[in-house]
């Protein structure tokens, strides 16, 4: 799969530098248009509730909600024009079709995440920040919305921009129909890498093909890789992942997203739980 349109969800975050530069390594290697989108917040309901009881709505909050939205929007498209002009990325019009990087801006985003999944199914990849534990933002419900809702795959930009993108991909392996369909989606990344590992963990395995089968069959595809197994793990699933991916110089995992329910993942952990709340190299994922 090649990576020709590119949706970045845009708003005010400490990642939001790492977000364009990732989403720029992959334009760049795949000659691809990136389009900013702002998130708007979305005003479920607004209400005050008076001594008798009642509930109405406030006008005036309701003005003052669309007014700071409007002027977040705003700086997110100065940020984004920012960030392309100083990367000598032209800005071309939303209509356009070419054959070389460039970016586009959609002003017209309608409010709340699901946006994110709407309007993703017409991008090929759509890059989001990893969602932190000590900020407002990245939220984790725009990183759920993209990958449950869009049928598209995404790359989860790490808190620090990343030096290099795709050169060493450590596929992390369960023989879930997830992974599975993520590898599909990661075709071209992996076609342009350097090298290709497949990581499998005792005990996070489902039924289904191993490593070995894994790393066969993308040689058969002329994607040359090799395979490890990890054996009586020290550290959960998700650790041992991240620890291995680091040790082997990955700069991209490929990651399938929720082999076990979300549910299950925050009751009981899991290793998708835990890689997207500790990674620090970008994660191709899809569902």
């Amino acid at each position: 799969m090649s990576f020709r349109n590119i949706l970045i969800p845009i708003e005010e975050s400490a990642l939001l530098e790492s977000m364009l530069d990732s989403g720029l390594a992959t334009a760049r290697r795949f000659n691809s248009n990136m389009e900013g989108m702002p998130i708007r917040r979305a005003l479920l309901e607004v209400v005050a509730v008076g001594p008798d009881g009642f509930v109405g709505a406030t006008a005036h909050l309701v003005e003052d909600f669309e007014r700071d939205e409007t002027q977040r929007a705003s700086r997110c498209r100065e940020k984004f024009f920012d960030f392309m002009r100083a990367h000598n990325v032209p800005l071309v019009d939303p209509t356009a079709i070419g054959d070389s990087v460039s970016a586009t801006w959609n002003e017209q985003s309608a409010p709340g995440d699901a946006m994110v999944g709407n309007r993703g199914r017409l991008f090929d990849l759509i890059v989001v920040g990893r969602p932190a534990r000590d900020a407002s933002t990245p939220r984790m419900s725009t990183l759920e919305a993209g990958l449950f809702d869009s049928g598209r795959p995404l790359l989860i930009a790490p808190p620090t921009p990343p030096a290099t993108l795709g050169d060493t991909i450590v596929i992390a392996w369960n023989g879930s129909t997830e992974t599975a369909r993520t590898i599909a989606f990661a075709n071209g990344f992996l076609r342009h890498a350097k090298k290709v590992v497949v990581l499998s963990v005792e005990g996070a395995m489902v039924p289904g093909p191993t490593g070995a089968e894994l790393a066969q069959y993308l040689a058969r595809k002329g994607i040359p890789a090799e395979h490890k197994d990890i054996l009586n793990p020290d550290k959960p699933a998700g650790e041992v992942m991240l620890r291995e991916a680091t040790a082997l110089g990955a700069d991209l995992l490929v990651k399938g997203g929720y082999t076990q329910s979300r549910v299950r993942q925050m009751i009981f952990g899991g290793a998708t739980s835990h890689i997207l709340a500790n990674a620090e190299l970008p994660i191709f994922m899809a569902h």
